[in-house]
């Protein structure tokens, strides 16, 4: 059993940056990926960024790549999501999920991941 708790979620204007968190409970933290997922009203959960449990491989949707980043500390069982260069449209509410996946082509699928967090609003002002 895992448990995930988001923090870090706020209001922002148009460029600027906010750092996601999510702390996790559990033994086995390094055996799963982690995953970002947001969805905005109206809206399907999408994908963000996953990064492997070792921490070796990470994958973000393009529509981030260049501005997010995904991060994790194992030790710590922490995962972060460092969100630069934020735009209107990344208006949402972020999710973050744990998943025993170890192909990358299924890091975008939310239904592989087991356990989620509550989600924590980030809103981005223009």
């Amino acid at each position: 059993q895992v448990q995930l708790v988001e923090s870090g979620g706020g209001l922002v204007q148009a460029g600027g940056s906010l750092k996601l968190s999510c702390a996790a409970s559990g033994r086995t933290f390094s055996n799963y990926a982690m995953g970002w997922f947001r969805q905005a009203p109206g809206m399907e959960r999408e994908f963000v960024a996953t990064i492997s449990g070792s921490g070796a491989r990470t994958y973000r949707a393009d529509a981030v790549k260049g501005r997010f980043t995904i991060s994790r500390d194992n030790a710590k069982k922490t995962v972060n999501l460092q969100m630069n260069s934020l735009k209107p449209e990344d208006t949402a509410v972020y999710y973050c999920a744990a998943g025993l996946i170890l192909a990358a082509t299924n890091f975008p699928s939310a239904a592989k991941y087991d356990y989620w967090g509550q989600g924590t609003q980030v809103t981005v002002s223009s």
